[in-house]
Order: C-alpha cells, then sequence, then structure tokens
C-alpha cells in the first residue's frame, strides 16, 4: 500500500510535467512525416475499414443487436468499439516500453520514474480526444443521436486510463529487466483482439464461454463506450456487480505494479 501512495502522490505532483511531455513526444514523433500527426489518424481509420471491409462488407453482414430490439448496422458497432480498443493497445505497447527506451534521459534528469509511463498513455490520449470526437459526429451524421447517456464517456476513459496505467506499471518494469517482455505483451495483444468484443458478439457463443472471456476487463469497457454511443443505458450502474469486478482489478493490478515498480526502479540504470 506504500508503494501505491507514493505512485499516486508522485503522478499528482508531475501533472503538469505529465501533460507538457507527452504532447511533445506526441509532436516529436510526427515532425518527420509530410502529414504529421494526421498519420496519428490516419492509420486506426485505415484498419477500422480494413476490418469492415473483411467482418462486414464481404460477408453481407446483418446489422448488430445492441440490446434486445434494437439494430444497428455494423460499421458503427464496429466503430465503437474499434476507437476503445485502438487507444488500449497502444496506450498498453507504448507504455511497456517507455522506461527503457528512456533510460539514457532518466540518467540525466531528476523526476520520478513512475510517471513515464503515464507520459507515454498521455501521448496516446490526445489522439484518442480527437478520434472520439469524430466517431461523436459521424454518430450524428448516421442517426445516432447524441442523449445523456453519452456523458458515460468520460467515466469510461478514467476506468481505461488507469486499467492501462496499472499494466504499464508492471510491464515497464518487467520490460526493462526483460526485454523479451515487450515482445511478447505484443504479440499477446494482438491475440487479444480477437478475445475481445471489438470484432463479433460473444452472444453467438455457447455458455460457459461467453461468461469466461467476460473476465477480461477490457469487455467492460468495450461495452461501455458502445452503450453511451447508441445511448442504449447507464452501462456501469445497470452492471453495477461488473463494474465491482473492474475495479477490483485494476486495484490489484496497480497495487502489484506499484509494488514491483518501487522495489527495482533503483535498479533501472542498471540496465542502460
Amino acid at each position: 500500500m506504500k508503494s501505491a501512495v507514493t505512485v499516486i502522490k508522485e503522478l499528482i505532483e508531475n501533472l503538469y510535467l505529465v501533460r507538457r511531455l507527452s504532447m511533445y513526444e506526441l509532436k516529436s514523433k510526427n515532425k518527420s512525416n509530410y502529414l504529421g500527426m494526421t498519420w496519428e489518424f490516419l492509420n486506426p481509420l485505415i484498419q477500422i475499414l480494413i476490418y469492415w471491409f473483411v467482418f462486414g462488407s464481404i460477408r453481407q453482414r446483418a446489422g448488430i443487436e445492441v440490446v434486445p430490439g434494437y439494430e444497428v448496422p455494423f460499421i458503427y458497432w464496429l466503430l465503437g468499439g474499434f476507437i476503445l480498443w485502438t487507444f488500449f493497445y497502444q496506450s498498453t505497447i507504448q507504455g511497456s516500453k517507455s522506461i527503457y527506451t528512456r533510460l539514457r534521459m532518466l540518467s540525466r534528469m531528476n523526476f520520478p520514474m513512475s510517471v513515464i509511463p503515464a507520459i507515454a498513455i498521455f501521448s496516446q490520449f490526445y489522439t484518442h480526444v480527437v478520434l472520439l470526437g469524430a466517431t461523436f459526429l459521424i454518430f450524428q451524421l448516421g442517426g445516432f443521436y447524441v442523449s445523456v447517456y453519452f456523458l458515460q464517456v468520460i467515466y469510461f476513459i478514467v476506468a481505461s486510463f488507469c486499467l492501462v496505467f496499472a499494466i504499464s506499471l508492471i510491464t515497464s518494469t518487467f520490460s526493462t529487466i526483460i526485454r523479451d517482455v515487450h515482445m511478447f505483451l505484443n504479440a499477446t495483444l494482438r491475440m487479444l483482439l480477437y478475445l475481445s468484443p471489438v470484432l463479433w458478439q460473444f452472444s453467438i457463443l455457447k455458455e460457459p464461454l461467453p461468461t469466461i472471456l467476460k473476465v477480461n476487463p477490457l469487455y467492460y469497457l468495450i461495452e461501455g463506450y458502445r452503450s453511451a454511443l447508441f445511448g442504449t443505458g447507464w452501462y456501469f450502474l445497470e452492471h453495477w456487480q461488473y463494474s465491482l469486478y473492474f475495479w477490483g482489478v485494476v486495484i490489484i493490478l496497480f497495487l502489484l505494479g506499484a509494488k514491483i515498480h518501487v522495489k527495482f526502479r533503483r535498479h533501472f540504470i542498471d540496465y542502460l
């Protein structure tokens, strides 16, 4: 618990630094491209079109029933989940390698290493906000008008950040010590795409597979996003048991990550 309090305190005290450095990283990463930061939005858009073409257009896929009696076109259903998946995937990957790729910089600067994963996550957060805004506009043009349920997006954004940060504390520590961890994580996340409700519905499976797959906390976030965008209800309240489970997982991962990070960070420079 002491390690968790330390990490939270360091993050709060350095929020301004996190915001400035994350924006700087986002700009510097794309400064050599002719289209600049436009690629941050083009890449997800191209992926969405590819998945829609493969899983929706070729098979002439019917509408998806988001709640009993309410069907939506596959492309909108896909878009509602894929924007969250893009943020989760990119943030987790960048967070896992955030420390060992910056060890030389850290050896010359004096600020807590626990904020480094947060910088990597925030640099992806800006892109996510723009993509979310574009998705919101597309939904309005498609006839899925804004409702009061859209407000819960704020809750799910915070929940997503907490989950990714907890995971990144663990993976960034292990990746610094054993570089193969990052490669293993990358492969695992690619597989996780097909074990999450991004491209297909769990309802087509027979029990107990849907229940087992819902152990993945990403299911909670994706379905919450869709509930907000389609205005089908207050997901986190209607599924309060699942909300308790999700936050239980996040707290356990964060406590574990903080403990591991604080224990090993004084030795990180040894791996330079």
